[in-house]
């Protein structure tokens, strides 16, 4: 496939580099902000794909930090590829369970069959269905990739989700200004799980309608927190003349 490793299901999950690598994490996130989840009681057991918003760059230590610390899971990020060709962290990143995946035309087929290993083994892969940060001016979810549903419905997994609201004010949406605060609160709040309806071998319009409801449902987790209506239609890059992958320059 490629030059990157993917990791293998560990018969210990919770592994002893893995637990080091979390306490340290923990250590740092702890003195940046504070992460307080709600819903935890709806989550079901066995394995589940566990799907949220993206705002900041700090998201998935965010997300992680309520996965493992409150809903007492081990998180499998399924990963931007260029992550795992940074040093040090390139080489953690597939030994404590994180999946990378490519943008630009290379093959998915390898990280996405350990995706589905790391489900069928009972445990929770988190994806970010918009791609990447959202673009949307306004902070609201973006509109959805469609891999994360297609992936529960061809093994019959839930789809769980849940949206996080507070990190941008901590590390910004595309820009660099760093604002630590200890007693800065993130919420992150869980939905209902959703069972999807349509088979292990759906239309490009079941996945497509299935994928719009998922973040529409991201979104109004999102409001709740901000107190706020999403709009109807979320945003797509697309309509706007952006890339839907990789940074971008707000304007001013």
């Amino acid at each position: 496939m490629s030059e990157l490793k993917v990791p293998k299901v560990p018969k210990r999950e919770n592994n002893l580099l893995f637990v080091f690598v979390a306490i340290f994490l923990g250590t740092l996130l702890r003195l940046t902000m504070r992460v307080k989840t709600e819903g935890v009681e709806k989550l079901p057991k066995g394995g589940y794909v566990l799907v949220g918003n993206h705002l900041s760059y700090l998201d998935p230590l965010a997300f992680a930090y309520s996965v493992y610390i409150h809903m007492k899971r081990v998180p499998h990020y399924l990963a931007k590829a260029s992550l795992f060709k940074v040093p040090i962290l390139g080489y953690l990143l597939p030994k404590v369970g994180q999946i990378p995946v490519y943008r630009g035309g290379k093959s998915n087929d390898e990280p996405l069959r350990a995706a589905k290993e790391f489900l069928k083994a009972g445990q929770v892969v988190v994806v970010f269905p918009e791609g990447t940060l959202t673009r949307d001016p306004n902070l609201w979810p973006m509109r959805g990739k469609t891999g994360a549903i297609r992936m529960a419905a061809e093994l019959g997994v839930p789809i769980v989700p849940a949206a996080h609201w507070g990190v941008h004010e901590v590390l910004g949406n595309y820009n660099k200004r760093f604002r630590p605060n200890p007693f800065h609160l993130v919420k992150v709040k869980i939905g209902e799980p959703i069972t999807l309806k349509i088979g292990n071998n759906p239309t490009a319009e079941q996945v497509n309608d299935a994928t719009e409801m998922v973040m529409n449902t991201i979104a109004s987790l999102v409001g709740e927190m901000r107190g706020e209506t999403p709009p109807k239609k979320l945003w797509d890059p697309t309509e706007h003349s952006q890339d839907e992958i990789g940074n971008f320059r707000k304007k001013k």
